[in-house]
């Protein structure tokens, strides 16, 4: 029997046709995918309507001089949960190093830190995340409704959100055009 393949690192994207809409395009970094589950956040689409100075004035941090930059739809899961997905320039004890994503951190002091600007170089935000018992993300792969490509730090950090998921493609050299059309359900 072959050992599991676990996904930690990669990120995720639906296929055409999956039969899902809350993950409709979605690119998902996994930073989690073992014996128990999976965990990652989705950076494919943003949130209508919060910004994060809507953010940080909601826990009471004063902006300073962070951006009022967009905020991702991590996923379905606690859509109120705040995620930094960042450099690893910076860390504290919620920090959670994931090769070669980077970093994931969900406290308070980062979202301080940026504000301060003393945070992460680089980094982006999500509410909620994407989340699977076990076993589950497993059948789903055998059902062909993700593909786990190369976990590619440029893709999070330097790609724009609604890009993502054709740029996530091209970089595994499929051209995301051929599969309109295309179902799960190969």
């Amino acid at each position: 029997m072959s050992e599991p393949q676990y996904l930690t690192g990669r990120i995720l994207l639906a296929m055409p046709g999956m039969g899902d809409e809350n993950f409709e395009h979605a690119v998902i970094p996994i930073f989690v995918h073992g014996e128990e589950g999976a965990f990652g956040v989705g950076i494919g689409h943003l949130r209508e309507g919060i910004t994060f100075h809507d953010v940080l004035r909601e826990m009471d941090i004063e902006p300073g001089v962070a951006p009022d930059c967009p905020i991702h739809h991590g996923g379905p899961v606690e859509t109120g949960r705040g995620f930094v997905i960042h450099s690893t320039d910076w860390t504290d004890d919620s920090t959670m190093l994931v090769e070669p994503l980077g970093a994931l951190s969900s406290s308070a002091a980062i979202l301080r830190a940026i504000a301060d600007g003393e945070g992460p170089d680089r980094w982006i935000m999500s509410l909620g995340y994407a989340g699977w018992g076990d076993g589950q993300l497993d059948e789903e792969m055998h059902r062909h409704g993700w593909y786990a490509a190369e976990g590619r730090p440029e893709i999070l950090f330097e790609t724009e959100a609604e890009d993502r998921w054709a740029a996530t493609w091209a970089a595994e050299g499929v051209d995301p055009s051929l599969l309109v059309g295309q179902t799960g359900n190969a």
